[in-house]
């Protein structure tokens, strides 16, 4: 492993201008100048329980890049502690293409979101301390907007009841818990583009309603200034690096099944003036990760990838077609149509190959993708890490030197519900969308502070529609909105579809289980 500071140099950062977690990692403190890079989003079709290699084929292809002479830098998510405990585990690639050190980044890394949790938890603590001492914004106890989070799956803390001790002054009230990872404050990280920015943000978190029904912000608590204060070095992008030694922005860790699963818009703006190449990706399938990444991160910020890699495996395929692969290329269609005609962006085609996969599997994606006129290229990123990617590297190198227009599923001028109608039927090919009275009255009551905000639709990343029975493409569905949250600070609104839960739960066997550490101090299961 190279020092940190040797990685720094690669890309022209300056030794002022990073600060040391040890001799591997490091803080960014540089003002970004000119965006002068290609942006390279990688996506994937609808993913297995186990994903589909979106991170490795990134980490891959960044280092392909680098040993070709271009000069790439990996600009990915953190990893949250609900999958490395849970099911998925861990979020720095694997075999040959991952980021190191990888236990400290799959666990406590530099502490970004044990601090988030912690400014978001020193909120909620404010909110119930206020209502100890008699109340004087008049904040309805039944209607507090804002809510406990921890970085874990837990599904016991998604409804509880809080302040059961027997005091004169406790109000008992309902709460509920998020995971860190789709916490307001973590989007507040992610989207914000500087400190007073990030405060300011913090500031206008709707925390509750009077009993009047007016908004209540974080702001007349007077707690903007201490969870700023929390989130100081938070704010500031992670250096790490790749097994080959490219280097490899790591910051913010948003989930696209319930947020809006990308990493910081000053992470992704750093690395495209620091490096030609600029490879991120987004959370799950393109109908979510990508979907946000698009409608919401690019559309807010003036960004435009380049190129779209979209990622698939023979497992996925095979899964959404009942173990036929050709039957599930299907989805892969709609993907491809997404990203071609909703969006109107270059696309690439990555088959992400492993040792048991057969010929005639991979010779009928390359048919398929050959009569969709869309590049395709085998990638072998866990097995030949760079190398394996460099056929992968120029084609996207080729495909990206084609200047298109971007378009967007909506315009941020659209209504709540015409944003959402947009997402349901041009992105997941919904028939229709069916609004609870729930969501209708809250998307009333938010329309006229939100009509500007982009949606994040929080729903299963199994389907392309908000049940995850069905599978491959399905056709005919209706989508089923069943609230409505507005997060101010974020400046967005999260609608909630089908059954999906802001705080997920462990499996019946977690990888918990499995992780342990000898008497060396070396951990060991920790995927």
């Amino acid at each position: 492993m190279k020092k940190i500071i040797d990685i720094a140099k690669q890309i022209d950062l300056k030794e002022n201008e990073i600060e040391n977690y040890g001799e591997n990692i490091a803080k960014i403190n540089k003002k970004i100048s000119s965006e002068k890079g290609k942006l390279i989003l990688v996506s994937s079709i609808n993913p297995t329980t186990a994903g589909e290699g979106k991170t490795t084929v990134s980490i891959g292809l960044t280092d392909a890049l680098n040993l070709i002479g271009e000069n790439a830098i990996a600009t990915l998510r953190e990893p949250s502690l609900g999958p490395v405990f849970g099911l998925k585990g861990g979020a720095v690639g694997g075999g040959k293409s991952m980021v190191i050190p990888s236990e400290e980044i799959n666990l406590h890394f530099t502490g970004d979101f044990h601090a988030i949790t912690s400014a978001n938890n020193l909120l909620c603590s404010m909110i119930d301390n206020h209502l100890y001492f008699g109340n004087t914004l008049n904040i309805d106890e039944n209607n507090i907007l804002f809510h406990r989070c921890l970085d874990m799956n837990d599904r016991a803390l998604r409804e509880i009841t809080i302040s059961q001790e027997n005091l004169a002054k406790n109000v008992q009230r309902k709460e509920s818990f998020t995971i860190t990872a789709a916490s307001e404050i973590m989007a507040i990280v992610c989207l914000s583009q500087s400190l007073k920015d990030l405060k300011n943000r913090l500031g206008n978190i709707i925390i509750a309603l009077s009993k009047n029904g007016d908004f209540i912000y974080a702001k007349d608590l007077h707690a903007e200034g201490a969870m700023a204060a929390l989130l100081k070095n938070t704010i500031k992008p992670n250096l790490v690096q790749t097994k080959e030694g490219s280097p490899a922005i790591i910051h913010g860790g948003p989930f696209a099944n319930i947020a809006h699963g990308c990493n910081s818009i000053l992470a992704t703006k750093l690395s495209l003036s620091l490096c030609d190449y600029t490879i991120t990706e987004a959370g799950f399938g393109g109908d979510l990760g990508g979907e946000k990444f698009l409608d919401c991160k690019c559309q807010l910020f003036n960004l435009k990838p380049d190129c779209v890699v979209i990622v698939v495996t023979c497992k996925a395929l095979a899964l959404h077609g009942e173990n036929n692969l050709e039957k599930g290329l299907s989805n892969l269609s709609k993907h491809i149509e997404n990203f071609k005609n909703v969006y109107n962006l270059n696309i690439v085609v990555a088959i992400n190959r492993f040792k048991d996969d057969k010929k005639e599997d991979i010779q009928k994606i390359m048919k398929f993708c050959n009569n969709q006129y869309v590049p395709v290229v085998e990638a072998y990123p866990y097995d030949k890490g760079g190398k394996g990617c460099i056929e992968l590297a120029k084609l996207v190198i080729n495909t990206s030197n084609q200047n298109k227009k971007i378009k967007f599923a909506y315009s941020f001028k659209n209504s709540i519900n015409e944003k959402i109608d947009a997402i349901c039927k041009k992105v997941y090919g919904a028939k229709d969308v069916e609004f609870s009275k729930l969501a209708l009255d809250k998307i009333k009551k938010y329309e006229n502070i939100a009509k500007n905000f982009p949606v994040i639709i929080a729903k299963t990343q199994y389907s392309l529609s908000d049940n995850d029975k069905l599978i491959g493409r399905p056709s005919d569905f209706t989508v089923h909105i069943q609230d409505i949250e507005i997060k101010n600070g974020a400046k967005f609104i999260v609608a909630k579809a089908g059954k999906i839960s802001l705080m997920p739960g462990l499996p019946y066997i977690p990888n918990a289980c499995n992780i342990d550490i000898n008497e060396k101090g070396k951990i060991v299961n920790l995927k």
